[in-house]
Order: C-alpha cells, then sequence, then structure tokens
C-alpha cells in the first residue's frame, strides 16, 4: 500500500502548479523510471522528494500546514510523514553547504503512509491552498 500511495501522491504533486519539481522513480519522466520498472516491477518506494516553487520559507510553511502528515526525521512508518532537511537534520548548514551536499533548500521528503490516498492528497492540497 506503501507504494500504491505514494504513486498516486507522486503523480498529484507533479502535475501540480506549486511544485517546482518531484523526484520518484516510479514516474515516467524520473531518470530512474527504467530501472525501477526493471527491478521493482511490483511499486518502487514510499519516500517521494520534491520542492515547491517559492524556496525554503514556502517548503517550511507548507509542512506547518499538513494536518495528516507529522513532521519527522524517519522515514518508512506505517502513517505519513515529512521533512525539510535543510531546517531539521541539515540546520547546521548554509544553504551553500546545503547545496554541497545534495541538499536542495527547498528540499520536501515525504513518507507516504498506509492511511487513504485521498485523505494524504487532500491534506497536501489544503496545505497547499495555504502558502498559495
Amino acid at each position: 500500500r506503501h507504494c500504491e500511495n505514494a504513486q498516486k501522491v507522486a503523480e498529484y504533486l507533479e502535475a501540480n502548479d506549486q511544485v517546482a519539481w518531484v523526484n520518484y522513480p516510479g514516474l515516467k519522466s524520473s531518470p530512474y523510471y527504467e530501472r525501477a520498472q526493471k527491478y521493482m516491477p511490483n511499486g518502487t518506494c514510499g519516500v517521494i522528494a520534491f520542492g515547491l516553487k517559492g524556496g525554503r520559507d514556502i517548503s517550511i510553511r507548507f509542512m506547518d500546514n499538513l494536518k495528516l502528515a507529522c513532521i519527522v526525521t524517519h522515514v518508512a512508518d506505517a502513517r505519513t510523514s515529512v521533512l525539510h532537511p535543510a531546517s531539521h537534520t541539515h540546520r547546521q548548514l548554509s544553504d551553500e553547504q546545503l547545496i554541497e551536499a545534495g541538499v536542495k533548500p527547498d528540499l520536501i521528503r515525504f513518507s507516504v503512509g498506509i492511511e487513504n490516498v485521498d485523505d494524504i492528497i487532500a491534506d497536501i492540497e489544503q496545505a497547499l491552498q495555504t502558502v498559495k
């Protein structure tokens, strides 16, 4: 269910105008799509990386407005969780150091849980509305 839900959430994010980029191997736009289909034909994973237009501040405000997803540092839980690495796990780094480390300032790590996928997408949608 993690994989099924994550695929639907990734597709939703990729189609949303407020989203700058999405990194998920189950998307046809991913450079890893063919490999993912070959080695993981039943679904890729439950973690999506994406960024919002507007950068770090918008990403933090978006996360603060999520109601279903919990802000935590771990992934692959049964419940949906989210993290903004630039302001949590990597908060001691400058923007330049973040980029050198491969952590974009707008990066949101979204670990999709096993809740109803419509509820997860609705939570993302309502949080996006608050940062428009």
